[in-house]
């Protein structure tokens, strides 16, 4: 479940946006203008960044380039009203990975948005598989041995990204970080009692893990299992 963060200080476009993109199983956080939309990206971690060329405070012609300047790799979509080819030009040589004009088709946004997707990730799949669990991102489904597990959002998020993720050690802190939205109960309990969750309706009985726990380090998928099931 990729999270998108839309900087966009048009109120009626940003609740659009966000209600078609949570619909399609995104995880999304909005700011209103240029300084909330630049802070969130300069402290949290996005897949995608849906940004309005034209925004109070800060631009975001300037986030994008400060983005940049700073290492920052993550795909941006500029939205603007303007068609001509110099504020494209101007928007694609401050970094920005695509450009979509006002007015658009919400459908056109969610195209643009897989595609950044899938180019970040080296063209990713939507049907994720470890050993006999299926993850489908797209038809939001989980199955094991063809049986339908059903988790709740948070839930499929963590699992989704593990799963993309196989046989890398992840902490606690950066599970946060990617999974949970800014500012919610993202706290190591939270974390926890997810995993453990997770771990309840997906692994067979037979005393054996997907998800394993790396002491000191933090916790893996692994499609071999592992005998441990601790919580931490």
């Amino acid at each position: 479940m990729a999270k998108v963060l839309i900087v966009e200080d048009d109120e009626k476009l940003l609740n659009l946006l966000r209600e078609t993109l949570t619909h399609n199983h995104f995880q999304v956080e909005t700011a209103i203008n240029g300084t909330d939309g630049s802070d969130l990206l300069r402290f949290y971690k996005y897949d995608v960044v849906v940004l309005d060329l034209d925004l109070p405070e800060i631009t975001g012609t300037e986030i994008c380039l400060t983005h940049r300047r700073s290492g920052g790799t993550t795909p941006i979509l500029m939205l603007t009203g303007k068609s001509s080819i110099d504020d494209k030009e101007r928007g694609f040589d401050v970094g920005a990975d695509d450009y979509l004009t006002k007015p658009f088709d919400v459908r056109e946004l969610l195209v643009r948005i897989r595609a950044l997707l899938r180019r970040a990730e080296g063209g990713t799949t939507t049907v994720l598989t470890v050993g006999d669990l299926q993850l489908d991102a797209k038809l939001y489904r989980v199955t094991r041995n063809g049986i339908e597990i059903h988790l709740s959002r948070t839930d499929f998020a963590l699992l989704e990204f593990l799963m993309r993720h196989p046989d890398e050690v992840f902490s606690p802190e950066a599970l946060l970080d990617r999974v949970w939205m800014s500012g919610s109960d993202s706290t190591p309990q939270a974390l926890y009692s997810s995993l453990k969750r997770i771990r309840k309706k997906i692994d067979n009985g037979n005393g054996e893990s997907l998800i394993r726990s790396v002491h000191g380090f933090g916790y893996s998928l692994s499609s071999t299992g592992t005998k441990d099931k601790s919580e931490g």
